[in-house]
């Protein structure tokens, strides 16, 4: 009877003082381990996704002055400048394009034209940014012409240069000419970082290398000069080769600077070999030209060039005059570019493209821009096309006469009559010079810019001269590798899971 009372009682009351207690350390129990595991998540999450509360200080600005031989255009550049270290931010704020030649012919008017442009750049940027904004200038195949030709003209240019850019309120940095095969370089580095090909957002919103990315390479046509580059295999050498470390990898990267193969000069070339070979230079066919088309130019503005001077004829006289007529001849024309290339230094030589220069095959994707670019889409094949489309767009363009061309394209005189010309010269350059054929000319990608940012050397410099690219990459991998995580992220989760089974099944023996 007493046992009975006794075991009422204990009901009633919730049990036994050792129950009781013994229940509520394995709740507190429970919930501590519940409480401690969402913490570690938590800790993890926070660890894995580095994120911060406090307030942007805001943008930070770099200059970059791309000193080309037919002109001058300056590039603004801004990132956020909590990034700086931490690249993949940079975006093109502004261009201005100096009217005018390059700074190898620069004169008065250009003088006030690169004034203006730097009076809209100085704007773009808030004076509290001035001081610490850097600025380089950058000259490449005109000024390295000139360097040739007459090299304190180059020097006296440069330090003129330096010492209006040095009057500016920034933090001024360079002024120089670059190598070619700093150019080539460059500009595979723009292409790669704006095409996301070194740095990538995981989901944990961490800069990491993209898993497999492969490199694209960079086709640049300028004025005075062409560049190539492109990843090669890790076993081939060279002079042209350089190895470089960006964002803690390394790149074994072919690039060649081809001087005088620029697009201007290219075309001096062709009409120096066209007046060398005629005997009446008050009348010179042109094959690349347009029917109805004629120019009268004066001889030193072709046999001036340092491009040029094996081509002067011995009657030469600089006071003389060449009138060229158009032929509307795409057989001829594709002959007579083809001539202008050394094709013969290559015979018998493996992985040659021309001047008897080494080059390993190409392979991969290929981003052609600004001369390329400019001939692409003045013929409509910009993008991605087939060799064959190119080819017969190509001619079709090549056979139409001035009327016709001025009337179906919106293209200044000056430019148009000569896309013929350089469509020709594009076309012996990538595949009899580069040995781009049918099966990979779909590979080749012509542009000018990728998400609204020029595609030009001047980008990649900014990087490399402003040390925005770490040689490390122990800013960019993640604290916990993603397998890791997802590893802690299970087991952690699954005890919270048991913990609370623990704490149900628990509850369920008091009460019941």
């Amino acid at each position: 009877m007493v046992k009975r009372e006794s075991h009422s009682s204990d009901h009633l009351t919730g049990g036994s003082p050792r129950k009781i207690m013994s229940t509520k350390l394995a709740t507190a129990l429970a919930a501590f381990f519940l409480l401690a595991s969402i913490a570690v998540i938590i800790a993890i999450a926070t660890v894995q996704t580095h994120k911060k509360t406090y307030l942007s200080p805001g943008l930070k600005y770099g200059i970059v002055l791309d000193a080309g031989s037919s002109r001058t255009t300056v590039y603004l550049y801004q990132w956020p400048a909590e990034k700086e270290n931490n690249t993949g931010v940079v975006s093109q704020t502004k261009k201005c394009l100096v009217a005018g030649p390059g700074i190898a012919e620069i004169d008065a008017d250009s003088w006030k034209n690169l004034k203006k442009c730097m009076d809209e750049i100085t704007k773009a940027i808030p004076p509290s940014q001035h001081n610490s904004t850097p600025i380089f200038l950058g000259a490449t195949a005109g000024m390295r012409l000139l360097y040739l030709k007459n090299e304190d003209a180059a020097n006296n240019i440069l330090l003129a240069v330096q010492k209006y850019l040095r009057s500016l309120p920034f933090n001024f940095q360079n002024a120089s000419i670059i190598s070619g095969q700093e150019e080539g370089l460059y500009g595979w580095i723009t292409v790669n970082y704006l095409m996301g090909n070194f740095l990538e957002k995981n989901m944990w919103n961490a800069w990491v290398h993209p898993h497999g990315a492969k490199t694209v390479g960079s086709l640049d046509l300028g004025g005075a000069s062409t560049q190539i580059a492109f990843t090669a295999p890790d076993d081939a050498t060279g002079e042209d080769l350089i190895r470089v470390a960006l964002y803690g990898y390394e790149y074994n990267v072919y690039t060649h600077s081809f001087l005088c193969y620029g697009k201007n000069e290219a075309e001096k070339r062709v009409l120096a070999k066209l007046a060398k070979m005629s005997t009446n230079w008050k009348r010179v066919n042109h094959p690349c030209y347009p029917t109805e088309y004629s120019i009268t130019v004066a001889a030193s503005d072709i046999f001036g060039s340092e491009c040029t001077k094996r081509e002067v004829p011995a009657t030469y006289s600089p006071d003389k005059n060449i009138t060229y007529f158009g032929q509307s001849d795409p057989a001829r024309c594709k002959d007579l570019v083809k001539n202008i290339f050394d094709f013969k230094s290559c015979q018998g030589k493996e992985n040659c493209s021309f001047e008897g220069v080494y080059q390993p095959p190409v392979s991969g994707d290929f981003m052609a821009y600004a001369g390329f670019y400019y001939t692409a889409w003045a013929l409509g094949v910009k993008g991605s096309n087939s060799l064959e489309k190119f080819n017969s767009t190509m001619w079709s363009f090549c056979s139409k006469t001035w009327t016709m061309l001025k009337k179906n394209h919106d293209i200044t005189e000056k430019h148009l009559k000569s896309y013929c010309y350089s469509a020709n010269y594009v076309h012996t350059i990538l595949a009899d010079g580069y040995k781009f054929n049918a099966d990979n000319w779909e590979n080749l990608n012509f542009q000018k810019e990728v998400n609204q940012t020029s595609i030009a050397w001047s980008l990649g410099y900014m990087l490399a001269q402003s040390n925005m690219i770490p040689a490390e990459a122990k800013l960019l991998k993640l604290p916990i590798p993603n397998s890791i995580f997802a590893g802690l992220l299970f087991i952690f989760s699954a005890l919270i899971i048991i913990t609370l089974m623990f704490l149900i099944i628990t509850l369920v023996r008091f009460c019941f």
